[in-house]
């Protein structure tokens, strides 16, 4: 135990005189998560609050193309901008100036009418409900196009919202246009019969309840998880340089003369960068409890869960330190620990869902996202600020971030062992 206390005394002794490192450890996650988190808390609130500018090109002049801008100007998210002519507005749109133009198509509204009003009698005939002497009529009818133009930098995601609301807009005039149509065809002096064309059919969004509070997540609880793994993992890159230095400056043939183990070395430097990855995660909680209402971020809710939160970051922390323990062990100078410790912590980042969600990725990507310590972690860690899980949902996840541990600290004792033998 004296050998493992003086190993981390060293180890901590190295950390502290590297201020350059030390920033790069607690100043660099904390400028990282409050960039992300403003970034994405701001493209929330324009989805929600600001009024997208949409051109309108009405070629129709009719009740269906006044109903069409007024239900874009009810739902709040469009600020319409009329245009006489569709060719100046697709040039506007394809520049970059508008994001989105909508070009109604001539007699939409009196053609409508006229399919509707067929379908109608042809629907009352068959039940021998049309009026004495009068037949239905059938005309061919072209089917009509509502022509979307959109910026050719919009990305697809915001494309199928568009196109899913204006299709809904419109499929709900038609109903209501079809609704009319009956009514006017079955309507008389005597009895003037009124379809009911409210909505019968709703979606409530269920969230998770906590004591009878709905838990409602906010961009807070997704950043502060993910981005404080990330940081918890680049430890790897301080780590295993430190571990190539002490072999380059000749400690580690000093310490082979002394009756030291090479367990014992690791064990000094286990516990030093483990209470630098909780510190770090300390940091993350009191920035997402105290910094984030103070320049308007959603606050990060951690009421009955630090506890668990901060075994989640026990667990990943001991799981980046492994990792950067087997890269210090293997790797032979600086130029090859720093940049294949960076890059591959964005990788395993990348794979965990930390910079994209799992369930958008290919298959076989889903698959190997399940072999990435940073996606056990993440899944805790979702578990406990999302979620509302206890220890029993999270203790799987937990258990592969020891073994992960367990298994790189031991290849690195080997590994050592091998190449150092005489």
């Amino acid at each position: 135990m004296y050998k493992l206390w003086n190993s981390a005394y060293k180890e901590s002794l190295l950390l502290t005189r590297d201020l350059g490192g030390l920033t790069i450890l607690f100043v660099m996650p904390l400028v990282l998560i409050i960039t992300i988190t403003l970034i994405q808390d701001s493209s929330f609130k324009s989805i929600n609050k600001t009024k997208i500018p949409v051109l309108l090109v009405d070629n129709d002049k009719g009740k269906i193309s006044k109903s069409v801008s007024e239900s874009l100007k009810e739902q709040n998210l469009f600020d319409v901008v009329y245009k006489e002519n569709e060719e100046e507005a697709r040039n506007l749109v394809f520049k970059g100036a508008y994001q989105l133009a909508i070009v109604i198509p001539e007699n939409l509204s009196k053609d409508l009418e006229k399919k509707i009003n067929q379908n109608v009698e042809g629907v009352l005939a068959e039940f021998g409900l049309e009026e004495e002497g009068k037949h239905p009529v059938t005309s061919e009818i072209k089917t009509k196009e509502v022509r979307l133009y959109f910026d050719p930098a919009i990305q697809q995601s915001f494309k199928l919202s568009v196109k899913s609301s204006i299709d809904k807009m419109i499929s709900e005039i038609e109903t209501k246009s079809i609704y009319k149509a009956f009514q006017e065809q079955l309507s008389d002096e005597e009895s003037a019969f009124s379809f009911n064309s409210e909505k019968f059919i709703s979606f409530k969004e269920i969230t998770p309840k906590l004591d009878d509070d709905e838990v409602l997540p906010n961009s807070a609880q997704h950043n502060v998880p993910a981005w404080t793994l990330f940081a918890i993992f680049f430890i790897i890159v301080p780590l295993s340089i430190n571990m190539v230095k002490e072999k380059s400056q000749g400690t580690f043939v000093r310490l082979r003369t002394n009756p030291v183990s090479y367990a014992t070395v690791l064990g000094g430097k286990t516990i030093v960068f483990l209470v630098v990855c909780l510190i770090q995660f300390m940091l993350m909680m009191l920035v997402g409890i105290y910094l984030f209402p103070a320049i308007g971020l959603p606050t990060l809710d951690v009421s009955g869960k630090i506890f668990l939160a901060f075994i989640v970051a026990l667990f990943s922390g001991l799981a980046a330190v492994g990792l950067g323990l087997l890269l210090g062990t293997v790797a032979t100078s600086q130029e090859q620990a720093a940049p294949f410790g960076a890059t591959f912590v964005v990788v395993l980042a990348a794979l965990g869902g930390v910079w994209v969600p799992v369930f958008i990725m290919p298959s076989f990507m889903q698959f190997i996202s399940k072999l990435s310590p940073m996606n056990w972690g993440l899944n805790a860690f979702y578990d406990v600020f999302l979620r509302n899980a206890g220890l029993s949902e999270i203790i799987l996840d937990l258990l592969l971030l020891f073994l992960f541990f367990l298994i790189t600290t031991t290849i690195s004792i080997v590994y050592n062992n091998r190449k150092n033998a005489v």
